[in-house]
């Protein structure tokens, strides 16, 4: 498990924002590291809250990337965007990464994630930001779509590749099926002291 702890956010005034995004936080050269980096780890079936498996509610490969001396730059990385993202849309009280990245690989045979929150229940900090760097070029995919649900209706957020889509743990959201090809994501969670 990595601990990353942040420094405190900038304070740009928030709107309380559902979403966020950053474009352009990665070179292409740098996410084909991260992709070498991920398939470089064991993968695994994804799970479900109670550490089983369930095809109908998630099928994917996961990879856990810790930080290390080949990860620190990563780390880094994210932590500067998730706390401009943090102090300039949602200023959350946020303590850091307590939990290593996630790489997640969707493969052409359906794979999905049914709508879930990410705010874990065995995570050592509560889960408050979550982190998704598209690492896949849409062209080499169908379906896929990450979505988030917000008041009424859901929406479909850009494919762009290298965007990191942010947004709070507690906001449901689902990848749909991929039909061809394959995506892979690198999930990031940001903890905090709990919700008061």
């Amino acid at each position: 498990m990595s601990v990353y702890q942040f420094a405190p956010s900038p304070d740009k005034s928030t709107n309380g924002c559902v979403h966020a995004w950053w474009n352009d936080g990665f070179t292409s050269r740098e996410i084909k590291d991260i992709i070498s980096i991920g398939d470089d780890y064991a993968q695994t079936d994804g799970t479900i809250d109670d550490g089983k498996t369930s095809d109908d509610i998630r099928k994917s490969k996961v990879a856990w990337i810790n930080n290390n001396t080949r990860t620190s730059w990563l780390y880094d990385r994210l932590a500067f965007i998730s706390r401009q993202l943090n102090g300039q849309f949602f200023d959350f009280d946020l303590y850091g990464f307590v939990e290593d990245f996630q790489y997640t690989v969707y493969g052409e045979d359906g794979d999905h994630y049914t709508w879930h929150m990410d705010m874990g229940k065995n995570t050592v900090s509560p889960r408050k930001l979550s982190l998704v760097l598209q690492l896949s070029d849409p062209s080499e995919y169908d379906g896929g779509d990450l979505e988030i649900f917000t008041a009424s209706n859901s929406v479909v957020l850009e494919k762009k590749k290298g965007i990191i889509h942010a947004f709070p743990s507690y906001v449901m959201h689902r990848v749909t099926p991929v039909t061809r090809g394959v995506r892979k994501t690198l999930v990031v969670w940001i903890s905090g002291p709990k919700f008061k």
